[in-house]
Parts: C-alpha cells; structure tokens; sequence
C-alpha cells in the first residue's frame, strides 16, 4: 500500500484560513454589487487577484512548510533519542521477532555490549524467548523477573504499534502503517530483593524433635548408666541447635521445642539433617542405636501457623516411621533421612485402644463400608474380611467395596461369593456403594492412606466418619478428617494390624476358617512368606489366625501359579538389566496373564535373590498405565525413591504409576531418579 503524508489539525487549518478569507471577502462582494455596481466590480478584480496570489503562496510554501516541519521534529526527536540514550533506566527497542534494533547506554553498560548490538534479547536474557513478548498472546504490556549476572531485574515490555502512533499524531497523517515495536525497560530489583531474602532469613521457624526409640533404648542398657546416655543424647541435640544460633528447649523426656532463624533452617536442609546420623553414634554399650525425628514448620504467614506446621510435619515423620526430617511449607513437604527400618513395638497397648474405638465408632452407626486401595491385592481384601467380621459381631450391615477383581483375589472373592454363609451384598462395586450409602454410615479405609488412589475416593466425600487403618508410610497426601487413624508403619501389613484389633474387639469374636485363610494370605504376601519385614507381632498374629482356622496347606494351592504368570516372571528376571551395579531394573510383558501387576510384584521379589542387587524395579504396562514395582532387602529406602516418582510404599516394598507414559520413558525416570540421588548422596553408590 502507498503511504501518504498530509498535513491535519490546527496546522492545516492555519494554512488554509487565506482561502476562509477569500470566500468571507466573496459574500462581502455581492452585498456591494447590490449597493453599487461599480464598486463591486472593484472589489471583484481584487477578489480575484487574492485568490490567485493565495493559492500561489499555498502550493508554493506547503512544501518549505513540510521541510521546516519535519526539520523541525528531527531536531526535537534528536533532543528525545539523546535524553533517552543518557537515560539511566536500561532501555531497548525491539521489534515483533525480538531482536534489539535501539540500545541506550545504560542498557550497553549493563549488558557489555557496544553500540549496534543487533541480535535477539534470548541471547542475553535466555528467559525472554518469543513466546512471552507482548502481542504474541494479545498482551500490550508482560512483566517478567529475570536474573543477570548478579542481579535480579524486572524487565518490563510493552507493545509500541506504529499505526497509533502516526494516527495519535497532531501534525500528520499517515496510512498504511503496519506492524509494532517493543520498549523493554530493566528494572534494578537487587537490593530490594537483598532486603527481602535477609528480612525473611531472619523470619522465624519452629521445629519440633522427638525420640523414637526412647524407652527401648534405657532397657537396652544398665540402669546406672541410662542418665548418661539421656545426658549426652540432649548435649548432642543442644549443641547442634546452639551452632546454628537457636534455642532449644526440652519439653518432656523424649521431646524438645526448637525456635531458630529461617536461614539455620536453611542451613539444616542443606546439610541434610546431618543430626539424624550423629545422634545414632551416641553409644555406651546401649544394644539399640537412638534415632531422632524433626518436624519443622517454615514460611507461615504467623508464628502459630509455624508451629502448627511443625506438629503436623512431626505427625507425618513418625507415621513414616521415624529416623527422619520432615519440613512442612504452605506449598509442600520435603522429606529427609527415613534410612532406618523402625523398630517394631513390642507393646500392643495401641493396638487395644484403637480396638476399643473402633467398636465404639461401628456400635453407634447404622451400616458399615469397607474399602482397599484402587487394585485392589490380598491384603488388602484379607483386611477388608476382618473388619466386615467387627461389622457382623457388632450386628452391623457391612459391605466391602470392590471394583476391579485381579487373578490373584480371584479363588478368595468366589470363595465368599459361592458361600451361603454370606450376603450376596457382602462384596459391592463401587457405584453400588456411591447408591446405597447413607447418612449414618462409617467407612473403614484399609491397606491405604492416600485419598487419591482408594476403591471409590468419592465415598470419602459421602461419609462423615471414617477410619484408616493402615501400614504404609504417610505421606504428603492423606485423609483428612479422619475419625480414628491406624498407621503404623512397623506392622508388615493391613492383616497383621487387624488381626490384632480383632483380638481386642469382643471376648466372643470368633472367625471363620475362610476368612482366618483370607488374612493369613494377606500377611504371607506381604511379608514374602515371612521373610521379609517380618517381626514377633507378626507370628503373633499369624499364630492367632491358625488358632482360628487358618490352614497353610490350602492357602498355599490358592496362590499357585499357571504357567502363563510363571513364565511372564521368568522372562522378567532373565531379562533385567543391572544398572550402576547395583540396581536391577526389567519389564513385565503380561499381555497372556490375568494380573500382570502381581506378577511385576513377584518378579521384583525374585531379583533380591541376585548376588550384589540391593534394589529391583519392575515395569509393568496394564490399562495405559505404567505400574512400577520396587523391592529391597535392607541396603536401599525403595520407598523415597518411589515418593520422588509420584509413588509410595515402605522403606524396602513400594511402587508408584506413571501415566501418559511408555516402558521406556519410565525406565529413563527411574534411572534418572537414581542418578539425581546418588550425586545428592540420599543413596550409596559405593
């Protein structure tokens, strides 16, 4: 299109006022001609020579005007370019592709650049890409934050279109002006930011540190000498707080109150919580190692905010299992430590309490729903049957909610399904659940503690009451609101911790052979036939479901393999690959088998017999989703390996899922994941 510059406004008028004139003196003209002919001929013949000297000097001085005109805004726009060339403030203009046309020399210092840099902002400031200039999403104007050298700018950009500014003109109009420019202007935030980091470092933190194994570790020494091992277990801790400009105050015996600066915090995190492993050198012939776990509260918007971080951080560090740090933030929960298996309690003083709750909880509801996690396993389906037997001694309707049925809990559900003994409605699915429940029903949550991946997490919403019983280690996510929580991290599975509770619920609490079968099956796979994360409970209980009928014998024929799984295992373990040594990792094709989950499981369990493996991982495709399965015997948390993967688990059985993703990218992750762990030093590659 052909651009056009004409004059407009009062500067076209100004120049155009002669030829007003002319006409005013024209009407002027004809009154004369009717007042006197001749006079009006006079002024006719004038008339006529104004208007030819008027027009003249028009065309003839519109140019020189012009000329003067734009002379003139030359000079004025050379006054602007140099007070913006000795502009203090950064300045740039770019056009619509991001690359610098125009630099002032504050912006030349800063970058290091000389006059006439003409390349692309992104290869100053990689942060300002294409994609975040003004106009490349409708935006006139971005701010962005952006670190240079050693400073912290905030570089302001704003679209300049040519169009309105020649059409915002009062001097000339201009058509067909297309396309715009942008003015990046930097901000100097360092010192301010400076002043925030220091003021917030001095900003208050609390944290909470407990002992674990308090009471255990006095009877594991003489009695003459257990005052000095709490002497020197509470010097340890004070010195440590006292190093870092905090104070520490001791609660009880085993608690202590600890209030320090932010940046200590951030120095504790740093180091990794290294009082985790000194307090476990404090030894005077004490049997049993102290082991320690911190919770600690950060960046809440009030101090009471902080300590009430720290309590729930603590909550969550012994729920774990204890031997760990816990650091709580209003956006998320980091994690530290966990190494340490926790040391089973030999009391069941808890188990009994809880017993007694839960019989007060179910004796006051109408109806009882049990729940498992999503895929569902033996376990989890064992301790399902031991609270539908609470339900029915309480003379409670229970129902247990269960949608997707594996190969493995098959023969145990048909084993209820084809007994008259039990409802039809013993086993629901999950929209039978969402349909009958009502509004004085409890839901018992087992086998799990994360909301998200439950048989039926809309029961959670449905139901006022719950109660989670479960040993897996808690974290970030979890039920909230619970009416009675059960977790504990030392039992070796869902079936352990209730037979327990079933011994305390009633004196004439008796249970049926299959369901005695149901649950010793639930401990025997969990434990890996009781050799793995295997304590004296556990025999306990075990000992008390073959009082009530369990039998080995046809527990063992329900968990034998066809040979499909057989060989799908097989093939997992002669294919692994054995990663820094150390890490076995392989792939479960179950495309032939009915659970190839349980057999990913198994597969990984079968690894750990490897001479020198200390962790396994099994990748297992089944309904678009990528379940891995890890497993260690004692050298390898699996469980905060799985947590940096989105997964969960214990210290050496956990797994996680990974979604919209291959078995190769998986196997990428995990490796990754071991990488980023040994070079932060959370594993030993040595």
């Amino acid at each position: 299109m052909k651009n056009t510059v004409k004059l407009k406004g009062r500067m076209k008028a100004y120049l155009q006022s002669s030829l007003y004139l002319g006409f005013l003196l024209a009407v002027v003209d004809i009154l004369v001609y009717i007042l006197d002919y001749r006079a009006g001929l006079v002024l006719t013949a004038f008339l006529i020579f104004y208007f030819a000297i008027a027009l003249s000097m028009m065309l003839y001085n519109k140019p020189v005007i012009m000329n003067e005109l734009i002379s003139f805004a030359t000079q004025y726009g050379q006054i602007q370019r140099r007070l913006l060339r000795d502009l203090e403030l950064p300045h740039a203009l770019l056009d619509d592709s991001g690359k610098i046309i125009w630099t002032n020399i504050a912006f030349e210092h800063l970058t290091h650049q000389e006059k006439g840099y003409r390349k692309s902002v992104t290869t100053l400031f990689p942060s300002i890409t294409g994609d975040k200039l003004p106009g490349a999403d409708g935006e006139d104007t971005v701010e962005l934050r952006i670190d240079f050298e050693n400073g912290n700018y905030v570089a302001k950009l704003k679209k300049i279109s040519l169009k309105e500014m020649a059409e915002n003109s009062d001097i000339i109009e201009a058509k067909g002006y297309e396309g715009y420019l942008v003015a990046l202007y930097l901000f100097d935030e360092t010192a301010l930011q400076i002043a925030l980091k220091e003021v917030d470092d001095q900003s208050l933190a609390v944290a909470l540190i407990y002992l674990d194994n308090y009471e255990e570790a006095l009877e594991s020494v003489e009695e003459v000498r257990r005052s000095l091992l709490i002497a020197l277990i509470d010097r340890k801790v004070n010195r440590y707080i006292a190093a870092l400009d905090g104070i520490c105050k001791k609660l009880e015996k085993d608690k202590y109150l600890v209030i320090l600066r932010k940046e200590a915090a951030t120095h504790m995190q740093e180091s990794r919580f290294d009082i985790l492993e000194d307090v476990k050198t404090v030894n005077i012939g004490n049997e049993m190692a102290v082991t320690i776990s911190i919770g600690m509260g950060l960046s809440g918007l009030s101090y009471a905010q902080n300590y009430e971080f720290a309590r729930n951080a603590i909550d969550i560090a012994l729920g774990r299992g204890g031997d760990q740090a816990v650091v709580k933030v209003p956006e998320n929960v980091s994690y530290y430590g966990g190494k340490s298996q926790q040391i089973e309690k030999s009391t069941r003083v808890k188990a009994r309490v809880k017993a007694h709750a839960l019989r007060e909880i179910i004796s006051v509801k109408d109806e009882v729903y049990v729940m498992g996690h999503r895929m569902g396993d033996v376990d989890s389906f064992g301790a399902s049957v031991g609270i539908y037997r609470v339900a029915q001694t309480l003379d409670k309707k229970a129902h247990i909610v269960l949608n997707d049925i594996t190969s493995s809990m098959q023969p145990m559900v048909e084993m209820f399904r084809d007994s008259d003994d039990y409802a039809e409605d013993m086993i629901i699915s999950r929209q039978e659940a969402l349909e009958r429940v009502g509004s004085n029903a409890v839901l018992v949550v087992v086998d799990v503690n994360k909301p998200s991946i439950t048989e039926c997490p809309e029961l959670l919403k449905r139901c006022k009451s719950i109660v989670v019983l479960d040993h897996h280690r808690q974290g970030t996510e979890i039920i909230e609101n619970a009416t009675l929580s059960y977790v504990e991290a030392y039992a070796s599975s869902a079936c352990e911790m209730v037979s327990e509770i079933l011994q305390y619920i009633t004196d004439d609490l008796k249970l049926r052979s299959e369901e005695a079968d149901c649950m010793y099956s639930g401990i025997m796979i969990d434990t890996n036939n009781f050799m793995t994360k295997t304590g004296v409970r556990t025999f306990e209980a075990a000992a008390f479901l073959r009082r009530n009928g369990a039998d080995v014998t046809r527990v063992r024929k329900l968990f034998r393999d066809d040979a499909a799984e057989y060989k799908a295992k097989a093939d997992a373990v002669s294919q692994a690959e054995i990663f820094r040594h150390y890490f076995a990792i392989s792939v479960c094709k179950g495309e032939d088998v009915a659970s190839p989950t349980v057999v990913g499981a198994q597969a990984a369990n079968e690894l750990l017999n490897i001479k020198g493996i200390r962790a396994s991982f099994i990748l297992t495709r089944y309904n678009g989703i990528i379940y891995v399965s890890a497993r260690s015997i004692d050298e390898v948390n699996v469980q905060v390996i799985m947590e940096r993967m989105g997964g969960g688990g214990h210290l050496n059985i956990a797994g996680a899922q990974l979604e919209n993703s291959t078995i190769e990218d998986g196997i990428i992750i995990i490796k990754r994941t071991l990488d980023s762990m040994i070079e932060e030093g959370e594993l030993d590659a040595d």
